[in-house]
């Protein structure tokens, strides 16, 4: 009966006020980031369904469609340099996550098995490559030497294993219970059935969080394609639209008099073209991302 009362008294103490001020300084934050992220968005999706004229008459932010067109998604629709883009891009992103999952996954359990020769030393040496690396010139040497350049794999290969998401993945896999690759042994499975049938149905949710790591990361990759892309049919889209934003090149992409005008449109639809993916994707994913990424975070 006394430990019922004290528990009622204890859901029935108000909050102090330090706490109240920390809630409310809490959620006037997260609106300000909320907001610093959500009017650049609606600006960019707004001036893409503008009307070009319209648009470079408009002054300030933009927080609806101006005489509503969608002329400058006709013109990116139009623009073979985007349409290989999102091909090339595809393929990077389906092919790269698939051989960068697959391998961390391999790696992983390797690194997380006690009696691993040389573990410890081989996790340290996977580290010190995570803080130090040889630098852009050693890194271009080396993609070229094996014959990689201006190859749609160069973007693929070298970054294929994220020194991250190992770890993460590592972590997981070594907060499996030892007991159940003992009991797997005892009826005959090797390391590789106990990989596949135990240890990737346990760590699911990681599994998730890494292929969503790895694909945003492919998808928003342009540096490696401006170092080792030499033929703009091999462009991953990233790439086509830092040429749209930096350089303006939209010639391709409109004709006429309104050159100018359409140009100034086109730049943003290109970004929602581009952005729309990974944003769609993400939802479905959510509900792992959480669960996935405390795991490498609470042991080390």
């Amino acid at each position: 009966m006394k430990e019922q009362r004290t528990s009622v008294v204890r859901h029935k103490k108000k909050e102090s006020p330090g706490s109240r001020i920390f809630d409310v300084c809490n959620v006037i934050f997260m609106c300000s980031l909320m907001l610093v992220i959500l009017i650049p968005l609606i600006h960019v999706v707004s001036a893409s369904f503008s009307n070009p004229a319209a648009y470079v008459r408009h002054e300030g932010l933009m927080l609806h469609p101006v005489e509503f067109s969608l002329e400058a998604y006709k013109a990116v629709a139009k623009n073979k340099n985007i349409l290989t883009g999102y091909a090339n891009t595809i393929f990077i992103v389906v092919v790269g996550t698939s051989l960068s999952v697959f391998m961390t996954i391999v790696a992983a359990y390797c690194l997380s098995r006690r009696n691993v020769m040389w573990n410890n030393f081989l996790m340290m040496a996977i580290v010190f490559s995570m803080y130090f690396s040889g630098g852009m010139i050693p890194f271009y040497l080396v993609v070229k030497a094996v014959g990689l350049n201006n190859s749609i794999w160069a973007l693929i290969i070298p970054p294929a294993v994220s020194t991250y998401n190992l770890i993460i993945m590592r972590t997981a896999m070594a907060s499996v219970p030892e007991s159940m690759e003992e009991s797997a042994k005892l009826d005959g499975a090797n390391h590789w059935t106990i990989l596949w049938s135990i240890m990737v149905p346990l760590v699911k949710p990681t599994i998730a969080v890494i292929c969503l790591f790895y694909a945003v990361t492919q998808w928003n990759s342009w540096f490696n394609a401006m170092l080792f892309i030499r033929d703009k049919s091999g462009y991953p889209l990233q790439l086509v639209l830092r040429e749209i934003l930096l350089q303006n090149d939209t010639t391709s992409m409109s004709a006429g008099a309104d050159d100018y005008l359409i140009s100034e449109t086109i730049q943003y639809a290109t970004i929602v073209v581009a952005t729309l993916p990974i944003l769609t994707i993400y939802p479905f994913v959510q509900k792992y991302f959480v669960k996935g990424i405390m795991i490498g975070a609470v042991k080390g």
